[in-house]
């Protein structure tokens, strides 16, 4: 017998995108963008490139695909689009805490600069899944670092000293599974909420196309959003990397990877 095909999406998985005013060329962003969040473009099935080009400091900026990261200032930075061939990789990055039509947006490359209202930071890695950014001011690495006034989550923006945070004492993965062992997110569109205010959302499961979307919120803000991912790849979320081990009709399982 064949097995059934079980497709679903929910509303809502095409997160807002946030822009990036540095180095790097434009793709400009005007009045004939669309008022609504475009869906990451690279599916995973479709990246040739490695998974990784570049170093990640410690106390790097994690901004996962298709989320955004809040940064000193009241702005943010999204990861947007992956780019990839054999040996290279480039991100499209764009500017604020969420997407906003005329936004402008800007591909960078491991190495480069971007400039974040006025506030400068390196490219110190693109990943599939990730883009990590080193603030260049110590007053910046320290406003990232400065330590929640409570570790416990209240729900909406007041979050965000948990949700963005280069803070090592800041307990972001509260509540998920220990290295090498599975989370199973339940694929009927259910939220899945941790204590330090993370949320996870199976946006869509396709068991015929073997691919999945998973989206992330934090504080609300759209924190990642992981289009076509398949078994086999990573996706992070507070800081842990997890490996896509299973698509069921049920379900999507993700396998924390070891450290």
């Amino acid at each position: 017998m064949h097995r059934p095909v079980s497709r679903y999406r929910i509303a809502g998985s095409a997160l807002a995108v946030l822009t990036l005013a540095g180095c790097g060329s434009s793709s400009g962003g005007g009045g004939e963008e669309p008022t609504t969040a475009p869906a990451t473009t690279q599916a995973a099935a479709k990246d040739k490139g490695p998974v990784c080009v570049g170093e990640a400091p410690r106390d790097g900026v994690h901004v996962l695909r298709g989320g955004g990261f809040q940064l000193p200032g009241d702005v943010g930075v999204q990861y947007t689009e992956a780019q990839a061939d054999s040996t290279t990789r480039k991100a499209t990055l764009r500017e604020g805490d969420r997407y906003e039509s005329g936004q402008r947006q800007w591909t960078v490359e491991p190495g480069g600069q971007v400039t974040v209202s006025d506030r400068s930071y390196t490219v110190r890695q693109i990943c599939s899944y990730r883009v990590v950014l080193e603030p260049k001011a110590s007053a910046d690495k320290a406003a990232l670092a400065v330590a929640p006034k409570s570790m416990e989550a209240v729900g909406g923006s007041a979050d965000a000293p948990l949700c963005f945070t280069t803070n090592p004492e800041v307990p972001a993965a509260a509540g998920f599974p220990a290295e090498g062992e599975e989370l199973s997110l339940v694929g009927n569109g259910g939220v899945q909420r941790f204590p330090t205010g993370l949320s996870l959302t199976v946006s869509y499961l396709d068991t015929g196309e073997g691919t999945a979307g998973v989206a992330a919120n934090c504080a609300a803000i759209p924190a990642a959003a992981y289009e076509d991912v398949r078994v086999g790849d990573p996706v992070e979320f507070a800081g842990v990397v997890f490996e896509v081990s299973d698509l069921t009709e049920k379900a999507v399982r993700i396998t924390r990877t070891k450290t």
